[in-house]
C-alpha cells in the first residue's frame, strides 16, 4: 500500500495528468456525439435500412481516446527518467517488480475512471441525439442502455481497452526510457498499423492483421449488430490487446529488473 500510495502521489502531482485524463473525455464524448449526430435518414432510405450500429458508433471516439492516455501510461515512468528522478524511487523502494506493479495499478484506476465517465456521457448523448434522427425502437433502433447485454459488453470492452492503451504505453516507457520514443512507438501501434491493414491489396493479410494487430481486433468489443461479419470475436479480440500489453510488460519489467535504472 505504501508504494501505491507514492505511486499515485507522484502520478497525481504531473502537471499533464489531470489535463490528459480530462482530454480523454472531452474527445471520447465529442467524437461520439459527432458520429452518431452524423447519421440521419439523409445517409439512407430509412433509419431501418441503414443497418448501423449506433452504439458502436458512439463509442468511435476511443480514436482519439487512446492517444490522451497513452500519452498519460508513457509520461507516468518517462517522467522519472526525464527528470532522473527513477534513481530516488528504486532508493526508497528498491523492490522494483512492486514499484512496477504499484505504478500501474496507480495509472489504472483513473484512467478507468476517465473512460468510464467518458463512455457514460457519450451513451447519454447518444440517448438523446438518436431519437431525434429517426433511430428509435420503433424504428429497430433500441436506445442504447447498459441493461441490454451487447451495449454493456461494448461500454465494458471499451474502458478496458483504454486501461490496456494506458498500460501498453507504461511499458513502452519502461523499455525505451524514454517519453517521446514510447510515444512515438505507441502511436504508430496504434494508428499506422490499422492504416496498413487498410492499405494491403490482399484480403487475406487484410484479415489477417485485422485480428492479429492491437486495435483493430480490440475494437471488435464494440460490435453489437452482425456479429458474424467481424474479423475476430468480441471478447477475444480485446485479449489480442491485452496480449500486446501484457508481453510489453513482461519485456519491460525484464529490462528493468536487469537495468540499473
Amino acid at each position: 500500500m505504501r508504494s501505491l500510495h507514492a505511486e499515485w502521489t507522484k502520478l497525481r502531482t504531473l502537471p499533464s495528468t489531470w489535463w490528459l485524463l480530462a482530454a480523454t473525455v472531452a474527445l471520447t464524448v465529442a467524437v461520439g456525439a459527432a458520429a452518431v449526430s452524423s447519421v440521419t435518414p439523409g445517409v439512407c432510405p430509412s433509419p431501418r435500412a441503414c443497418h448501423e450500429d449506433t452504439v458502436k458508433l458512439g463509442l468511435t471516439g476511443i480514436w482519439l481516446g487512446q492517444a490522451t492516455v497513452l500519452v498519460l501510461g508513457a509520461l507516468s515512468m518517462g517522467a522519472e527518467y526525464g527528470t532522473g528522478t527513477i534513481g530516488a524511487t528504486l532508493t526508497a523502494m528498491p523492490d522494483r517488480q512492486k514499484t512496477l506493479l504499484a505504478k500501474a495499478a496507480a495509472l489504472s484506476l483513473p484512467t478507468a475512471a476517465a473512460a468510464t465517465a467518458a463512455v457514460l456521457a457519450v451513451l447519454g448523448a447518444a440517448r438523446l441525439i438518436l431519437p431525434a434522427n429517426g433511430f428509435e425502437p420503433s424504428t429497430g433502433y433500441p436506445l442504447p442502455t447498459l441493461t441490454d447485454g451487447p451495449t454493456l459488453r461494448a461500454a465494458t470492452g471499451t474502458v478496458l481497452c483504454l486501461v490496456l492503451v494506458a498500460l501498453l504505453g507504461l511499458a513502452l516507457a519502461v523499455l525505451l526510457r524514454d517519453t517521446a520514443g514510447a510515444i512515438t512507438v505507441g502511436l504508430g501501434i496504434l494508428y499506422v498499423v490499422p492504416l496498413m491493414a487498410r492499405l494491403v491489396h490482399s484480403p487475406t493479410w487484410q484479415h489477417r492483421l485485422e485480428r492479429w494487430t492491437p486495435m483493430p481486433a480490440a475494437l471488435s468489443i464494440q460490435a453489437t449488430r452482425d456479429l458474424d461479419r467481424l474479423p475476430i470475436a468480441p471478447w477475444p479480440g480485446l485479449g489480442v490487446l491485452a496480449a500486446y500489453a501484457l508481453a510489453l510488460s513482461l519485456l519491460g519489467a525484464a529490462a528493468f529488473g536487469r537495468r540499473d535504472a
